[in-house]
């Protein structure tokens, strides 16, 4: 027979607080330990903080974390927060780890889409069903599963972060149903169409551009990043430790996007020429500019010596594929190109990896290598020559 006396003896022997712990209790009805802590006044009013936890020593060392974030001055969630309001927090917890272009779409996907829908509700009493709606909302609006998916995720994130910390007591959007995406195929230009690319790029000003983007699979920020003091003339390699990416409508310098990004690589005979070629054009440019010329460094510029802007080198290079005749394509894309060309050269792909920055070789194996139809037809063409002396044992009728 159950002794409800007992049970509550045994409750407030086991949940006793300990020193500077808050209030902590078990919530039976949930499965959860909950904890209580006063954060004083701010604004005005008397504010307190709810935790949430499996067990008693999660929730105490919730706790002690809130009570080390207060006395540093970090700006702490409360439990009467909506949506929009820890999203801010969030943001902001965010921002000093990830890159500025990250964390401009995450703030974008949260003011044109999260917050105008969810911003208002009650952080707690966010449920599944709410995210659900909100996704088959921007899926019916036009929206790219893609970029629903992508919203998702930065609601993901934003309430695993609550989660970790105590503030919420479930992720909901870990309950929800992400839209099915399908793979993107990339292009990849064929060596055919890779030499036509830079016959029809001979002599442009932004032949070097193209030229490093295909030959050496560069992303086209690391492309636009270089600098002359990154090459070694004499060893004949180029150093990347840079990339130029769009922010918004602001282009942006920083470090590659792995540390594996940054490398050495040695360069073939036809890069420099190429950028030797590409030194008398800038020469001349600079001429041509006078006291307007800028003088930045930089490789790849515009006509006064600034460094080149990214969305002018995809126009540039959707252009030129067009004179070509070459369908459209990503800029990205003479990435996959060079892997693949690479890998048609019978490159080790650990070889191809280190050309590439790729962390590890998975990536340059499963990403960005492209199977040519001549690969596909040349493997054919081996397993005939393999079995060729076996077709006189085959009947006539299955050949």
């Amino acid at each position: 027979m159950f002794d409800k006396g007992a049970a509550m003896a045994g409750k407030s022997k086991t949940n006793r607080r300990g020193r500077d712990e808050g209030s902590i209790y078990q919530d039976i009805k949930r499965d959860l330990w909950v904890g209580r802590v006063n954060l004083g006044w701010i604004d005005g009013k008397r504010q307190r903080k709810v935790l949430y936890g499996k067990t008693r020593k999660e929730v105490a060392d919730k706790l002690k974390a809130l009570q080390r974030d207060q006395q540093m001055g970090v700006a702490l969630a409360t439990n009467k927060q909506s949506v929009a309001d820890y999203m801010q927090i969030w943001l902001a917890a965010a921002e000093v780890r990830l890159r500025p272009k990250t964390m401009h779409s995450y703030r974008e996907m949260a003011r044109l889409h999260i917050i105008p829908t969810l911003g208002k509700i009650h952080l707690q009493r966010l449920v599944p069903e709410q995210i659900d709606r909100l996704l088959t909302t921007k899926l019916q609006e036009g929206l790219s599963p893609r970029t629903v998916q992508y919203i998702r995720a930065i609601l993901r994130m934003m309430l695993a972060h609550g989660l970790r910390r105590g503030i919420v007591a479930r992720n909901v959007a870990a309950l929800t149903d992400a839209p099915h995406v399908d793979k993107y195929e990339a292009a990849a230009l064929n060596p055919a169409q890779a030499r036509l690319l830079l016959d029809t790029a001979r002599g442009d000003r932004l032949e070097a551009l193209y030229r490093v983007a295909l030959t050496l699979g560069l992303r086209r920020g690391e492309a636009i990043g270089l600098r002359w003091t990154d090459i070694d003339w004499e060893r004949k390699t180029l150093r990347i430790a840079r990339q130029i990416t769009p922010v918004g409508n602001k282009p942006h310098l920083g470090d590659p996007k792995s540390k594996a990004g940054i490398r050495s690589i040695p360069l073939p005979g036809a890069i420099i020429t190429a950028l030797r070629e590409h030194q008398e054009r800038q020469d001349a440019d600079r001429q041509a500019a006078g006291a307007r010329w800028q003088d930045s460094g930089y490789i790849l510029t515009n006509t006064i010596g600034g460094h080149l802007q990214p969305a002018y080198a995809l126009r540039a290079f959707h252009a030129l594929l067009d004179r070509a005749g070459l369908p459209r394509m990503r800029f990205h894309d003479l990435r996959h190109s060079c892997a693949s060309l690479l890998a048609a050269q019978g490159v080790p792909a650990r070889v191809s990896m280190q050309i590439l920055g790729h962390s590890n070789v998975s990536m340059t194996q499963d990403t960005y290598t492209h199977v040519f139809d001549e690969g596909l037809r040349d493997a054919a063409d081996a397993m005939d020559r393999t079995f060729e002396d076996t077709m006189e044992s085959i009947p006539n009728q299955w050949c």
